[in-house]
């Protein structure tokens, strides 16, 4: 397996894992996405084994290095923006006394949505570096089969 393969595969699990989670929650039983959790590391760790091509040369590291840089910044925009977006909808929300009963509130935005939507973006992190890796690979010439 490549190592790209093996990033894909990484985001994957960990996208399984989210709706894992979600279901977890829903049903009330943590139980259910810890071992779950433990099942995906061992896969990812036995994936890992399975990896043919790594080489630890310069241009290796010169691409990991501007894909771990590149992933960071487009995520920290991404992050900073559904932060502000999180602060804006917590401040607006609406103040009750404390004998109000709000287990019958309206579906919304709620801190366990924001919880969902963070783990979602920690996918997408994956995922960004998996992309700036191809990109930096295939420009820097990482995957060039001509050799002099």
């Amino acid at each position: 397996m490549k190592k790209n393969t093996f990033y894909l595969l990484c985001g994957c699990i960990a996208v399984i894992l989210l709706a894992i989670f979600w279901y977890s929650v829903e049903i009330h039983r943590p139980f259910f996405v810890e071992i779950t959790f433990i099942i995906g590391i061992a896969v990812a760790y036995l994936a890992r084994r399975r990896v043919t091509d790594l080489i630890d040369d310069e241009r290796s590291a010169k691409i990991t290095e501007q894909a771990v840089l590149r992933t960071f910044q487009v995520f920290l925009v991404v992050v900073c923006a559904f932060s502000v977006g999180a602060v804006m909808k917590i401040l607006y929300v609406p103040q009750f006394p404390k004998d109000v009963d709000l287990s019958h509130a309206p579906e919304g935005f709620t801190p366990k949505m924001m919880g969902y939507f963070q783990l979602g973006l920690l996918c997408l992190m994956i995922f960004l570096y998996v992309g700036f890796r191809i990109y930096y690979a295939r420009k820097y010439g990482d995957w060039e089969t001509d050799e002099e």
